[in-house]
């Protein structure tokens, strides 16, 4: 029998992540003592009343059925966490969706509002969900730059209005990943009144919402007035509560929109686990200290590691969120040479930033995801290693 695959499998090919993964085997199976700094999964557990939770509704014989949806008791816990956190009012009902992780809503979303051939404004570099969605979509992308020079927020007023008019949708995504940017409220509301006047839906990815440094709290987009006018707000409990292997989030903001959204997702899947819902909710009302305490954890990596890097002489600035360093390659690299170099030298393994778009050339993504001890180790290999 001949296989054949449909048009669409073009837009995924083996991606540098594979590559990077086959290439660390390779290293480890020779004796290499790896460190892997690429992949952005927690290294850290849950705290104890999350899992305490989870553990104590799986073993009730009455949480095994389809979920179908986002259970009230979650709902209501997503819009009190709105309330007290940002002062945004959600509509329980009919203004938040549960979704399989902020992956699944990323990957679907485009399909809901975008048809072949419309454009779909996205940070460049971004994350690698959004271009999987836009090409499930048939839509194509129009790169908004995220540059040094502008704080790595998206210049919109160079966006052409031919382009603009064309748009159905624009993707935001502060913190960021694989830019930890933050954007203030100042940027928030132009981007509300460039949706406004193009007519242009937003969705503001919030998935490290909780991973902030000096008291530089980051903005709900859904807080700026007029917001749920014409936007929606994603995030997810992978990052802020460590809980990547659950996969559970949400979507939030105008009503209209997370109706359709709905629409779709009643057609695609039967909810999420009770058990992990009840733990979500746990999260949602207890979370505040533990999220005040992993924030402590990821800034002593970050000023371990950067230190530790700039008086190597790799001059890279902190960032004020996230759980990633963007960091410029040294002169006389690539992207792509300057991690294969870090890997066979050094035994760091970084993420190359152009596999998150093409102004992604010439950084690397350097993810928190070790103790401290261990990116002590790293500063002290890539110092043996005379690379910088």
């Amino acid at each position: 029998m001949t296989i054949t695959l449909s048009n669409k499998m073009s837009f995924f090919k083996p991606s540098i992540f594979s590559e990077l993964a086959q290439y660390k085997q390779r290293k480890i199976s020779e004796g290499a003592p790896i460190i892997d700094l690429s992949i952005g999964s927690p290294d850290l557990a849950p705290p104890s009343f999350i899992t305490n939770a989870l553990s104590e509704e799986v073993l009730k014989a009455d949480q095994y059925g389809y979920s179908l949806s986002g259970t009230n008791e979650f709902n209501r816990a997503v819009s009190s966490f709105y309330h007290r956190n940002y002062k945004v009012e959600l509509d329980s009902i009919e203004e938040i969706l549960l979704l399989m992780g902020s992956q699944d809503g990323l990957v679907h979303f485009p399909m809901v509002f975008a048809n072949p051939g419309d454009v779909i404004l996205v940070p460049d570099p971004g994350y690698t969900a959004y271009a999987a969605g836009i090409a499930m979509a048939g839509a194509t992308p129009y790169f908004m730059p995220l540059k040094k020079e502008k704080n790595f927020l998206p210049d919109l007023s160079i966006i052409p209005s031919e382009v603009a008019e064309k748009a159905k949708l624009m993707i935001l995504n502060f913190p960021g990943n694989p830019v930890p940017a933050l954007a203030d409220i100042e940027f928030f509301e132009s981007a509300v009144a460039f949706a406004k006047k193009f007519n242009i839906l937003v969705l503001h990815d919030f998935a490290y919402s909780e991973l902030y440094f000096e008291g530089k709290k980051p903005v709900s987009f859904l807080s700026i007035e007029g917001a749920k006018d014409i936007g929606v707000e994603m995030s997810s409990f992978s990052k802020n509560y460590n809980m990547a292997g659950t996969r559970i989030g949400f979507l939030a903001g105008n009503k209209d929109v997370v109706q359709a959204m709905n629409q779709l997702k009643s057609n695609l899947d039967y909810g999420v686990f009770l058990p992990i819902q009840k733990a979500a909710i746990r999260a949602l009302e207890e979370g505040a200290h533990f999220c005040e305490e992993s924030r402590k954890v990821y800034q002593e990596r970050r000023d371990t590691l950067i230190e530790g890097l700039n008086e190597l002489g790799w001059t890279i600035t902190k960032p004020d969120a996230g759980m990633f360093i963007w960091a410029e390659v040294p002169k006389g690299f690539s992207s792509t040479e300057f991690t294969y170099e870090l890997i066979d030298k050094a035994h760091v393994v970084v993420t190359p930033g152009h596999a998150f778009g093409p102004t992604g050339e010439g950084y690397v993504r350097i993810a928190l995801v070790q103790d401290v001890e261990k990116l002590k180790k790293v500063i002290t290999s890539i110092k043996n290693a005379n690379i910088l």
